[in-house]
């Protein structure tokens, strides 16, 4: 009796500890998200009742397919050289090298400064009139348009990454100094090459590489900010991503298109985020 009595207790003070954040949450994101999918099945010509109307709409709207089909690949490519990255230089430094104390300095830094810095520095660079031009220019090469031609993807998946593996890192940092040394002792003493050793390494990493890749795939779904900053309200066509479709849909109070893309993009990342965990779940079961 007096363990339920304690137990309730710790619960009740749990909860108030977490209720000025729950209800934060709710306000400024469950009740407005509730709302967006209310809004998303109304009757766009205002008559009364639900409809799929909206969502008709959305998926036969050519900005919409184009904005979706560049998130898309901007994910499938941007992902992987991240976590490739990543995962190569947290290997590096997990190692002794002399220039390890460098290289933190390096992938720590975009973490700490701001993003709207960051942009800055990236416009200089990127510019009619900016470093990259006038190494080209330097090197006997014409000047190159960045952010108005088809490199615009090729600059903001290089921001992507730089911005990111900082935290990826962190990581994967995390995830090969929890591996035990016992391992690599046995695999030392049965003889076992450079190759076999990376496998244990890369067997063990596993749990961390799920956790890396959500992350990755998330923060990919969030590089309107940086593409916003450098190209504008309206980018090149290759960079015209889900969240500049939102953002003029905004713009134009059409609030009915705008909830239908944003439940859309919702349930995209969830059936992502969903199959991860199946598939770390099941790796798991292998495991034990």
């Amino acid at each position: 009796m007096r363990i339920s009595y304690l137990a309730r207790k710790e619960v009740l003070v749990a909860f108030c500890f977490l209720a000025p954040s729950l209800i934060g949450f709710a306000l400024f994101y469950l009740i407005p998200f509730g709302q967006s999918v209310v809004f998303s099945f109304e009757n766009p010509s205002g008559e009364a009742g639900l409809s799929l109307a909206n969502y008709q709409s959305l998926l036969a709207s050519s900005s919409f397919q184009k904005a979706a089909g560049n998130t898309f690949w901007f994910t499938i490519i941007g992902v992987p050289i991240l976590i490739l990255l990543s995962l190569a230089l947290a290997m590096l430094l997990n190692k002794r090298v002399f220039f390890r104390n460098w290289l933190r300095t390096s992938y720590v830094l975009p973490l700490v400064v701001p993003v709207a810095s960051i942009v800055l520095v990236w416009q200089i660079l990127v510019d009619w009139n900016g470093f990259f031009n006038h190494v080209l220019e330097w090197v006997g090469i014409e000047r190159i348009d960045w952010m108005k031609s088809e490199w615009a993807q090729g600059v903001i998946i290089f921001i992507y990454v730089w911005k990111n593996i900082g935290y990826n890192v962190v990581l994967f940092l995390a995830g090969l100094q929890n591996i035990p040394d016992q391992y690599y002792e046995i695999a030392n003493l049965e003889g076992a090459g450079w190759a076999r050793k990376h496998q244990i390494t890369l067997i063990y990493l596993i749990p961390t590489g799920f956790l890396v890749m959500l992350m990755s795939i998330l923060n990919s779904f969030k590089v309107f900010r940086e593409i916003y900053l450098v190209a504008g309200d309206y980018p090149h066509d290759s960079i015209y991503m889900l969240q500049h479709y939102m953002n003029n849909m905004f713009l134009s109070l059409d609030i009915q298109k705008l909830s239908a893309a944003a439940c859309l993009m919702v349930l995209c990342i969830l059936v992502i985020v969903l199959m991860l965990f199946r598939v770390e779940h099941k790796f798991r079961s292998f495991m034990e």
